[in-house]
């Protein structure tokens, strides 16, 4: 038996009408989909960890007034990041800036400061040095939640690792105790 020859179906050949067709039905759907929108979402949000807010005529410092104790040698120092927050629970914002020498060149290294000013309004003042620029640590990432100070920090493995890019990340925790910052470590060292 032979198989029975087919005859040419018109519909398997496409034409460019075919592909008008086919166009127009899809903008004809994106058109229409654009015009029904889901309702908005009314699931409750988790709330936010709650922290310490000082009284509304309080300043927090402002760390552009501050000398900082880091060597920069002809360029000067840089604050990249602030955050402010009430860390020794006295009801006064503290600030803590994160700040590296503003080098035309390569990625300089973080210093992390807290600053106060006295009850009486007084000027800024740096009071504490949470991370050393000369431990060669550069901060992605700066919060003060609950009283405390976070930080994510980038690092290096070894001193072949260019210091362009760095292939460690660490958590990094400071809190208020006894009368100093006490540094803990919540997670430890992962590679970038």
């Amino acid at each position: 038996m032979q198989p029975s020859a087919v005859p040419e179906l018109a519909h398997t050949h496409t034409r460019p009408i075919h592909w008008l067709a086919t166009a127009t039905a899809v903008a004809g759907v994106v058109a229409l989909s654009s015009l029904f929108q889901p309702g908005a979402a009314t699931a409750a949000q988790p709330s936010a960890p709650e922290t310490r807010s000082a009284p509304a005529n309080v300043a927090a410092p402002d760390p552009a007034v501050v000398e900082f104790p880091l060597e920069c040698g002809p360029v000067k120092a840089v604050v990249e990041k602030k955050v402010s927050g009430d860390l020794d629970g006295d009801g006064n914002p503290e600030t803590v800036a994160v700040v590296h020498c503003d080098s035309p060149m390569g990625t300089p290294p973080d210093g992390v400061y807290v600053l106060t000013r006295g009850r009486d309004g007084g000027a800024p003042r740096v009071v504490a040095n949470l991370l050393d620029p000369k431990d060669g640590t550069t901060v992605s990432d700066v919060a003060v939640r609950d009283g405390a100070v976070t930080a994510a920090l980038l690092g290096y493995s070894s001193s072949d690792v260019p210091r362009c890019c760095p292939d460690v990340r660490s958590d990094a925790k400071w809190r208020w105790q006894d009368g100093a910052f006490v540094r803990s470590a919540p997670a430890g060292a992962r590679s970038v």
